[in-house]
């Protein structure tokens, strides 16, 4: 069930669910994600090519630095998505962004752009070296090239004998991204992916939400999580519906959590970004 040699299955699905879940998740990681695009040198008045748009979160963000002197342009593979980000665009009031359906390797643009960014879209490309080394062919010289990428592998590390509910759910998350053929450690490759694309050895940053209490939003967030990964979960039995229980699922992470006193990691986000030179193109 493996599929390595061709791009991964989304692994979190397509409903409407999913895209809340994602605008969940956007801010829940927007000041470490701002923070990181700030250091990697986006500012006012750049064009930026957003790589695996979706809904349009970091577009939004990104739309916010570059100003009304700059713009974004957000490419996606999935057309209803991006109907999503457009209506988003247009509420909060933002003409300096436009979306176009297409892979981003091989969609044919008109224009260079100042940088090119992408948050976790590396890890379910069949590639990521080659897929980076044509996104850069968009750049001006002297252009930006800034990622953030999702490393599951590492959540081995932070397993504990007192949180089972926790522990599980690391293995099925693990799970389903191998099954599905996604890169669960693509955030540790970063390094590797950029230096073998080309690239200027780049700039890293390794960060992830973390709380606990019983007023913390990232309970209902993991069952949000695990209530698009249910599909696959099942369809590549890993574990069952009942085993999930996905109804209770966030209550029961939060008493496990406060029993224990043992704060929630959430997915540790990998960055990396660096710079062509002048010269390179």
């Amino acid at each position: 069930m493996i599929r390595p040699k061709s791009d991964a299955r989304y692994t979190m699905g397509r409903s409407s669910e999913e895209t809340n879940r994602l605008e969940h998740q956007s801010k829940l990681y927007q000041t470490m994600t701002r923070h990181f695009f700030e250091e990697a040198g986006i500012d006012e008045g750049m064009k930026v090519l957003d790589v695996g748009s979706g809904a349009g979160d970091l577009a939004l963000t990104i739309a916010e630095m570059v100003g009304q002197s700059g713009k974004v342009l957000g490419v996606d593979v999935n057309g209803k998505i991006l109907e999503t980000a457009r209506a988003r665009t247009k509420q909060a009031g933002f003409t300096n962004v436009a979306f176009i359906e297409g892979d981003s390797r091989k969609v044919e643009l008109s224009e260079s752009f100042d940088a090119v960014v992408g948050r976790l879209v590396l890890m379910y490309m069949s590639d990521p070296t080659q897929a980076l080394k044509q996104l850069t062919t968009h750049l001006k010289p002297g252009g930006i090239v800034a990622f953030q990428e999702a490393d599951f592998i590492a959540f081995e590390s932070i397993k504990h004998r007192d949180t089972p509910i926790l522990n599980n759910l690391t293995k099925w998350c693990l799970d389903v991204f191998k099954h599905s053929g996604a890169h669960p450690g693509t955030g540790l490759d970063l390094y590797r992916i950029f230096v073998e694309a080309g690239l200027p050895e780049p700039c890293l940053h390794l960060s992830a939400p973390v709380g606990c209490g019983e007023t913390w939003p990232g309970y209902e967030y993991i069952a949000n999580t695990f209530r698009s990964l249910l599909p696959l979960i099942q369809e590549y039995e890993i574990a069952t519906s009942e085993e999930v229980d996905i109804d209770t699922l966030a209550e029961r992470i939060r008493k496990e959590v406060n029993a224990t006193k043992r704060p929630v990691v959430l997915t540790m986000h990998v960055t990396a970004w660096s710079k062509l030179s002048r010269a390179s193109q």
